[in-house]
């Protein structure tokens, strides 16, 4: 609406101007009419010895001399008329927007054109105080190059100095200026500078000049560039204010995503809260560990999200809030969608700049699966040397529930215990039989078996479990075995003969089905099916001293080891195995020491 209005108002100037011209030319085209008229009396009148009255002339000269320096007046109103309008539409376009570059380029052209300027710069003040061109232009509206800043440093620095405008219409005859190098090395004419306030401070210069044309500036132009410079320091003043502001809007943003990023990439869960115990902010981590996104549990209690939380994490969440300290604690919590979890969750209170209290700040590790494994290794302790136990914990456990898996069983057994303990004390037995069977268990150990059990005078062991995964199980169990046979030799040469033992081994290869087993008081790990039976069969047709595998067995391992094929010595034929093979000695390869026979 107001730009309607101001059209409107220069449409009705427009035409007042026109009118004024147009009866301006009526009266003059008129005086010029009776004064021709008044002459041809004249003449006429003189034929006859008349003439026209005394002063009569006089007074036309006068109306006609009068009209043509109103016309004079009129015209030159124009002209400033033109130039205010032109420096009111240009300072309203350099109020009205905060791009500063272009508007000063378009303010700087119209100085140009309503002073008759040859070139315009505007420099300001830089931060060590130095001014810097900003904007300088020539009378075709292009941008100079710096090769064309050439002006007068003089006139300048002392508008800089004094904070007072400068106007000279010729530089080089101007007894202020007509001695200095500046002056006379860039030949200037005429030049119109003012300062830039901004309060009590001069920011920077205004300055134009013509270094072609002497007297192109006089009063009127110097109070118009000082009306301009008004306008252009405000303009300015707003502009760097407005750089300032975005700029710091530009640091917070870039701080603010910082910190969301890594807000977000932390580890731990982190969580905020009002002095309500409202969900402010969440992060990934803290989404993942409640099952939930922020979108769906931002603003909601915190006890709407934890199903069942306990009197110790609220009583400590209340102190953070009454005494501000830092609280910890170990808990189960009860997730509606994940169920129960373990988190240790660090408190802190969350206050602002001014240190006043906004609500609490939660840290939460999910220890639910560190807990859950360490039952596990537990468990897995109970079976396995410690070595083995701590090599295990990337192993998935899962199988401790019951998996069918191709394993390696191994079964030894002491030869003539029986008639041997008839003759022994209790203690002495249990002494010696200990060592025999802790000489097996040591071979069993050393290749990353699992000791199963001990059934009286036999141990038994298992390669390939969930515990103790292996690709080469079968190698391991009989390498396990040829150790075992070597142990008792070296026993036997710490032993009196009467305590002279050996042990005959069976090793099967085969499916069996493994997991815990027992009551809720008393459970253990143990492994069921076939491949048990046939270790445990092949180990009661084994003489003393002697190995025996099955052809599953024999078939994993006939490149490592030599064994000597035989029919089985069980008449009976639990089992509908026609061959068993007696291991001999492991094979000689390049650089490799000779096997002892076992025989």
């Amino acid at each position: 609406m107001n730009d309607n209005l101001g059209a409107t108002d220069s449409f009705r100037i427009d035409d007042t101007q026109h009118t004024a011209q147009e009866e301006l030319r009526q009266l003059i085209h008129t005086s010029d009419q009776a004064h021709t008229l008044l002459r041809g009396q004249q003449d006429a009148l003189r034929q006859y010895g008349m003439n026209v009255p005394s002063g009569v002339m006089a007074v036309m000269n006068t109306i006609t001399s009068t009209l043509n320096g109103l016309t004079m007046s009129v015209s030159g109103a124009q002209v400033e008329l033109r130039q205010l309008r032109a420096l009111a539409e240009t300072t309203a376009l350099m109020t009205s927007t905060l791009a500063v570059s272009d508007v000063l380029n378009n303010v700087i052209d119209t100085v140009i054109s309503l002073t008759g300027a040859e070139r315009g710069f505007v420099m300001l003040k830089d931060d060590s105080g130095e001014l810097d061109v900003r904007v300088a232009r020539d009378f075709d509206r292009e941008t100079l190059d710096s090769s064309d800043f050439s002006f007068s440093s003089t006139i300048i620095n002392q508008v800089v100095k004094t904070g007072e405008a400068i106007l000279t219409d010729n530089a080089g005859s101007d007894p202020r200026f007509h001695l200095q190098h500046s002056i006379m090395r860039g030949a200037f004419r005429s030049i119109l500078a003012v300062p830039l306030y901004v309060g009590n401070e001069v920011i920077g210069v205004v300055y134009c000049d013509n270094r072609i044309l002497a007297g192109v500036f006089n009063e009127y132009e110097l109070n118009l560039l000082r009306a301009f410079a008004d306008q252009a320091a405000v303009a300015l003043q707003n502009a760097r204010l407005f750089d300032a502001a975005r700029a710091q809007l530009n640091e917070i943003a870039r701080i603010r995503d910082l910190m969301a990023n890594v807000f977000a990439s932390i580890i731990s869960g982190v969580i905020t809260l009002d002095l309500q115990a409202r969900i402010i902010s969440i992060n990934t981590a803290a989404e993942q560990m409640i099952g939930a996104k922020a979108a769906q549990i931002s603003g909601k209690n915190l006890w709407q999200v934890l199903s069942t939380p306990n009197n110790t994490f609220q009583e400590k969440l209340a102190r953070v809030q009454t005494s501000r300290s830092v609280e910890q604690l170990v808990t189960q919590v009860e997730i509606a969608s994940l169920g129960q979890r373990d988190w240790k969750i660090t408190m802190s209170p969350l206050q602002d700049a001014d240190g006043v209290l906004q609500g609490v700040a939660m840290v939460l590790d999910d220890l639910t699966d560190t807990k859950r494994r360490e039952a596990q290794l537990t468990t897995a302790r109970r079976y396995l040397p410690l070595a083995l136990v701590e090599n295990i914990r990337s192993v998935d456990l899962s199988g401790f529930g019951g998996q069918e898996r191709e394993i390696t069983a191994f079964f030894a057994d002491v030869r003539g215990f029986s008639q041997f303990s008839e003759h022994l004390e209790p203690e002495l037995l249990m002494q010696i039989i200990n060592r025999y069977l802790g000489a097996a268990s040591d071979a069993v150990n050393r290749y990353q078996g699992v000791v199963d059990k001990y059934i009286g005078d036999a141990v038994t062991g298992l390669f390939n479990t969930p515990l103790n995964p292996q690709p080469d199980h079968a190698r391991r169990a009989v390498r396990a075995a040829l150790r075992t046979m070597r142990a008792v030799l070296a026993l036997h040469e710490q032993l009196d003969a009467p305590f002279q033992l050996h042990f005959g081994i069976g090793i099967h290869t085969g499916n069996a089905i493994l997991g815990n087993i027992g009551s809720a008081e008393r459970r253990e790990f143990a492994a069921i099916g076939e491949a048990i039976e046939i270790s445990k069969w092949l180990q009661e047709m084994a003489h003393p001293g002697e190995i025996l595998l099955s052809s599953e067995t024999h078939t994993l391992v006939e490149d490592d080891f030599e064994c000597e094929a035989m029919a089985p010595r069980d008449l009976k034929q639990k089992f509908e195995i026609p061959t068993v093979y007696r291991v001999l000695r492991r094979r000689r390869h390049t650089g490799q020491t000779p096997a002892v026979r076992m025989d």
